[in-house]
């Protein structure tokens, strides 16, 4: 039922759109078109459809809107002011400007009401499946009465473009998500022009292909009620997520500038926006006009769920012995003490990084009840696997092994709409090498500080025999060129341990970067909380002449040459570095504590050496691809043996010129 009065609903629509006309007008940026022709959709998703409470725009159990065409938004802050959600008219007159909670695409934690950070095409689809897959695992986990909502996205052409969503689409389509409905906004404009000029793809079809259900609403861009006929209909939809294709015709009703591609960006300036003003019948003399009584209607509108809230409230309260479970899986943390189940391993024994967080993982499955684990078609071989879970789907809403299948651009995307969704702890795996098809999703859990855990194993060119297009050497260093990502290459299962730890206790998104190869347990890790600090001295001893950094494997290579320097005289400290975030963050004295100031320093990695200029005086590491052959003879071929390492370090610390 509209909650505006009669008469006043075709007004407001019209304040929306003079919102986005004037807005980026203002700032000389932003786009236009996209959120005036869809300002029908919004009015009729915020006033008539979305289950939500302005007042607390985190309710978790409210309806998620995700604005997959993140260039539209305009038309989302438009929304959360026009319903007081926590935006001013202020905010939306500094859209853009430093330090305003309107930047150019919606960023979560920036602005209230806004869920996931979009911009990135298509990025935004994968999200809201990722929301969709959180819903229906909590509800059937913990029941209807607490979480009993649905996801609703916004696309355009450009989304459904990118790779990523024919990903996204084809895994929704078989979980059979139907709490996600996404709006495909056909206005077949690109920035380049018309659509046509590279696409011809028929949506309706491919969609039915992955098994949605699929509404065409053809030309209702403008009619209120078929637009909400169309959503009802595809909310009473089961078994299947639903796409419901809109024509719309951007920048309308702009005499000049309707199906215009130039409206796709920045393209009406004063003399048209008076102009369409007038055919909307808004003063052409006011900016940012929200005259009060269509304020007031979408006031009441926002505030539509609050007697629904209230009930939520009170039935979470009545939750009984679950709802310990419940609180923890919604902050996406373990029970009390739950770390304490993580296990440890005595030195000189001998396993795969991989293996050891397997072990960590099944260790305290029970004891963090939101976590998912699972991969991209290699469940196994990532360590992501689950004894007993079942698989989560369609026959086991409430399983606990995630299986992807062969797409990781999705699975990225999947697990931070899973996590910004909250109520889990979603992780994903695959080998290192193919976290390049992950990037964009994982640069995005960082902006958006979403607690998603990527868990990439096979990390070097000790991968073997499968070659250089498997073995990555550059990999380690680009994730840790992403702010705010926590990236752990652990040494043995003792600081994987530690850092699934900090992953599960920390805000924000951690990368495992992890062994194919067994590593030896090493004599101090078990004791030692030094993970948590970055870096710690793993070995030590009187006055050294060197230091040697290792990370992952390669720190057990500096032991061993730490021995080879003794023998020679050389006295050596080794520094395991297992995360170069966290030992970033510590002090000052912390720092020189562990890298004392004017010793030499030495890195042994097995990857590219670009950025160990910052902590060591001399890198080691592969400054080229690997090469197919059993691992152990990769590494040793490229330098990544204690006899190598010890000769290099020795050179320097002796004061010559290291041998190259």
């Amino acid at each position: 039922m509209a909650a505006f009065p009669p008469g006043l609903e075709a007004r407001a629509v019209n304040v929306i759109r003079g919102l986005a006309m004037d807005a980026p007008h203002q700032a000389r940026s932003g786009h236009q078109g996209t959120a005036m022709a869809m300002a029908p959709l919004a009015h009729v998703l915020w006033t008539r459809i979305l289950r939500y409470d302005a007042d607390d725009p985190a309710w978790p159990d409210r309806d998620r809107f995700v604005l997959s065409a993140g260039h539209a938004s305009i038309l989302l802050y438009s929304m959360l002011h026009l319903t007081g959600q926590g935006l001013a008219l202020d905010d939306l007159r500094d859209f853009r400007q430093w330090g305003s909670r309107t930047p150019g695409h919606p960023e979560a934690g920036c602005t209230p009401g806004v869920e996931v950070t979009t911009g990135p095409l298509g990025q935004g689809i994968a999200n809201a499946a990722g929301m969709a897959m959180a819903e229906r695992w909590l509800r059937h986990r913990f029941g209807a009465e607490v979480c009993d909502h649905r996801v609703f996205a916004l696309c355009s052409d450009g989304d459904l473009s990118e790779g990523i969503s024919h990903e996204a689409a084809s895994l929704a389509g078989h979980q059979g998500l139907d709490r996600l409905i996404c709006v495909y906004d056909d206005n077949r404009i690109t920035i380049d022009g018309p659509a046509d000029l590279a696409l011809s793809d028929d949506a309706a079809l491919r969609f039915a292909a992955y098994g949605w259900h699929v509404v065409d609403l053809g030309e209702a861009s403008e009619d209120l009620d078929a637009l909400e006929a169309g959503i009802r209909k595809a909310m009473a939809t089961e078994g299947a997520p639903s796409l419901i294709i809109v024509r719309s015709h951007i920048a309308y009703p702009s005499p000049g500038q309707t199906d215009n591609h130039e409206a796709h960006g920045y393209s009406l300036f004063d003399e048209e926006i008076a102009a369409t003003k007038a055919v909307m019948g808004l003063p052409a003399d006011k900016t940012f006009h929200t005259p009060a009584e269509v304020v007031e209607a979408y006031w009441a509108a926002g505030r539509r769920g609050a007697s629904e809230r209230a009930d939520w409230r009170r039935r979470v309260k009545a939750l009984g012995a679950q709802r310990l479970e419940y609180e923890a899986c919604l902050a996406g943390r373990g029970l009390p003490g739950w770390a304490d189940k993580l296990p440890s391993w005595t030195a000189g024994q001998s396993m795969a990084t991989r293996k050891a967080s397997s072990i960590c993982l099944n260790a305290v499955a029970d004891a963090v009840p939101g976590l998912w684990a699972g991969a991209a078609d290699l469940t196994g071989n990532t360590g992501t696997s689950l004894s007993g879970a079942e698989p989560l789907g369609p026959a086991h809403p409430a399983g606990r092994q995630l299986y992807f299948g062969i797409r990781e651009h999705a699975m990225g995307a999947v697990l931070n709409g899973a996590a910004l969704h909250g109520g889990v702890v979603p992780i994903g795996g695959t080998f290192l090498v193919f976290s390049d098809y992950m990037r964009p999703a994982v640069r995005l859990a960082a902006l958006s500080e979403a607690h998603s855990v990527f868990v990439w194993s096979h990390d070097s060119v000790g991968v073997g025999e499968d070659g250089p297009t498997h073995q990555p050497v550059e990999h380690v260093m680009s994730l840790r060129a992403i702010p705010g990502l926590r990236v752990f290459r652990p040494a043995d299962g003792n600081e994987v341990a530690q850092a699934w730890r900090l992953a599960v206790d920390l805000d924000g998104p951690s990368a495992m970067i992890l062994t194919r190869q067994n590593v030896p347990t090493l004599e101090g890790t078990a004791t030692s909380d030094g993970v948590v600090r970055g870096a710690y001295t793993l070995a030590d001893c009187a006055n050294p002449d060197v230091i040697l950094v290792g990370t992952g494997s390669e720190v057990s290579v500096c032991m061993e040459a730490a021995a080879v320097l003794g023998h020679r005289g050389i006295a050596a400290r080794v520094v395991s570095m297992p995360c170069w975030e966290l030992y970033a963050a510590q002090a000052p004295d912390y720092q020189d504590s562990v890298l004392l100031p004017g010793v030499p320093k030495v890195s042994v990695e097995a990857g590219v050496t670009l950025g160990w200029e910052r902590w060591v005086d001399l890198p080691l590491g592969i400054d080229r691809f690997g090469a197919s052959a059993p691992g152990s003879v990769v590494l040793d071929k490229l330098g990544m043996n204690p006899t190598d390492v010890a000769a290099r370090a020795a050179s320097l610390a002796e004061g010559g010129k290291p041998p190259r």
